[in-house]
C-alpha cells in the first residue's frame, strides 16, 4: 500500500493537497515543526497524522511530497533519495494531479485565496469539484468534474501547472525578495498565459493584464464598459452588494454577494465569466453566490464586547486599502482601527510610503515589530520607520494591547501575514480577564 508522506504537511498548499488525497481514499501522512498553525485543524479533523520531522518518518513504500519551503539537504528528503524513494516538489505534484480534471488555476497578486474559495463554492452547486484553498483547506471529490486551486506567483511555481483555464485578478509588484520589478512580475504571468489550455478570464481594469498574449481566448471583466463582462448599477449596503452584470453590452442578469468592497464585486464577477464560459446554470450561479461564507483570514470577524474583531491576511498596501475600504461599508458608522504587523523587511522597506498611505485610510492606527523571514537582512530598517510616516501611529506589543479597549465601539483590523493574531489572541485574553 502506497503512504504518501508530506514533508512540511502544516503548510497552507501542503495542508490542502493532503486533505484532496485523503478524501480521495489515499493513505496521507505528514511531518513538521512541533508548532500550532491553524492549518493543522482540518487535519486533525480527517485523523491525518503529523509526525514532528525526524529521517526515521521516512520508510519503504512511501511517495514523498516535499513542501517548497525545505531544501534538499533536509533530513527527511535526504533519507528519502538513500532509500530511492519517489520525490515530488509540491507544486510538480499538483500539476500532475490536476490533470484528470478539467482544471482551473486562480493566481493573481491579490485576490486569488478569495476567488478560488469562490469558484469553488459556486461550481460544486453545479458538478462535483475539488479544490485546493491558499488557506488550507482542500476537499477531493473521487469523481471530480472540476479541479479549482490557487496558483501562486511567488518563485514562478505556477509554471509548473498547465491548466484548462486560468483566472488572473491582476498583476502588481510583490515579493521583492524574489522579483526585480513589475516587469519581472509581469513577465512571469505572461509565461504562465502562453501554458493555459483552453480560455483565460483577465480583469480588463488592470493595465498590467490588458498587455498580456496568449494562444487561447482571453476574456477580460471589470468596471470598464470595454470588459467582456462588465459590472455596472453596484448597490452597496451594509448586508452586501448588488449588480447587474452586462456580456458584450448585453444585460445578463443581477447578482448579489454577501461581499463588501469592490474587490469582491471583481472576484464575483471573474467566477461569473468562467461559468458562462463553462455553460454553468446562470441561477444555480446566483444561488451559490449568495451563500458563499468566506475563506479562513480573509475579513473573518467576530464580535468582542461591543467592537467587532476582523482578521484579515491583507499584507500589501493594496489588499490594505481593500480591506479597509470593505470594513467602512459594512460598519459606516462605525471607527476603523487598523492593527499592521508588516510582513518582511525587504516588502516593508520597498512599499513604506505605499504603506503609511493605505493605512492612514483608517480612523486609528497601531504598529506590531515586523515578522521578518529567515531569509533576509533586516538592515537598519525598524517599525517606527514607518511609524514615522503616519500620523498619530502608536507601537504596540503583545504585552500592551489593552490600549484597544479605549476604541469602545470600533472594529479592530488584525491585519498581516506573519503571527499577528498572537496580538488580537492577547487581546481577547485581556478583555476575558477584567
Amino acid at each position: 500500500m502506497t503512504v504518501y508522506h508530506f514533508v512540511g504537511i502544516k503548510g497552507t498548499g501542503m495542508s490542502a493537497l493532503a486533505q484532496i488525497l485523503h478524501d480521495m481514499k489515499y493513505t496521507v501522512q505528514g511531518s513538521d515543526v512541533d508548532k500550532y498553525f491553524f492549518t493543522q485543524a482540518e487535519l486533525e479533523k480527517r485523523s491525518i497524522r503529523i509526525l514532528p520531522f525526524d529521517k526515521n518518518n521516512i520508510e519503504e513504500g512511501q511517495v514523498i511530497i516535499a513542501g517548497n519551503a525545505f531544501s534538499d539537504a533536509h533530513e527527511e528528503i535526504e533519507a528519502a533519495r538513500k532509500k530511492g524513494l519517489p520525490i515530488y516538489r509540491y507544486h510538480h505534484f499538483l500539476g500532475e494531479l490536476m490533470s484528470k480534471y478539467t482544471s482551473v488555476a486562480v493566481t493573481g497578486a491579490h485576490g486569488k485565496t478569495s476567488t478560488t474559495g469562490l469558484l469553488a463554492h459556486v461550481m460544486q452547486g453545479a458538478s462535483p469539484t475539488s479544490y485546493l484553498i491558499g488557506d488550507g483547506t482542500g476537499k477531493g471529490v473521487e469523481d471530480s468534474q472540476y479541479f479549482v486551486f490557487e496558483a501562486c506567483e511567488y518563485r514562478r511555481h505556477f509554471l509548473s501547472y498547465h491548466p484548462d483555464y486560468a483566472i488572473m485578478t491582476n498583476i502588481d509588484f510583490d515579493h521583492p525578495d524574489y522579483f526585480a520589478n513589475i516587469e519581472d512580475v509581469f513577465s512571469a504571468f505572461q509565461e504562465m498565459a502562453l501554458q493555459v489550455k483552453k480560455g483565460i478570464i483577465a480583469c480588463g481594469d488592470d493595465e498590467q493584464l490588458q498587455k498580456i498574449q496568449a494562444k487561447v481566448p482571453v476574456i477580460f471583466y471589470g468596471f470598464e464598459e470595454d470588459n467582456d463582462f462588465q459590472a455596472s448599477n453596484i448597490k452597496k449596503n451594509t448586508d452586501g452588494t448588488t449588480f447587474d452584470v452586462v456580456v458584450r453590452n448585453t444585460y445578463y442578469g443581477t447578482f448579489t454577494i454577501p461581499g463588501y468592497g469592490n474587490h469582491s464585486v471583481l472576484n464575483a464577477l471573474a467566477v461569473i465569466a468562467l461559468c458562462h464560459y463553462e455553460n454553468i446554470d446562470v441561477d444555480t450561479v446566483k444561488e451559490q453566490l449568495l451563500t458563499f461564507g468566506g475563506v479562513k483570514r480573509r475579513f473573518s470577524e467576530k464580535k468582542l464586547m461591543d467592537q467587532v474583531i476582523i482578521d484579515d491576511y491583507a499584507h500589501h498596501p493594496t489588499e490594505i486599502t481593500a480591506t479597509i475600504e470593505a470594513a467602512r461599508q459594512k460598519y459606516p458608522d462605525r471607527e476603523i482601527v487598523a492593527v499592521f504587523q508588516p510582513h518582511t523587511f525587504s516588502r516593508t522597506k520597498k512599499f513604506l510610503d505605499e504603506f503609511a498611505a493605505s493605512l492612514q485610510k483608517a480612523d486609528k492606527v497601531y504598529l506590531c515589530d515586523i515578522f521578518g523571514s529567515a531569509r533576509e537582512n533586516q538592515g537598519e530598517l525598524s517599525i517606527v520607520d514607518l511609524q514615522m510616516r503616519i500620523e498619530h501611529a502608536e507601537l504596540i506589543t503583545v504585552m500592551t494591547t489593552e490600549v484597544l479597549k479605549r476604541h469602545e465601539n470600533g472594529v479592530l483590523i488584525f491585519m498581516g501575514a506573519g503571527d499577528i493574531q498572537k496580538f488580537e489572541q492577547a487581546y481577547e485574553k485581556e478583555v476575558k480577564m477584567k
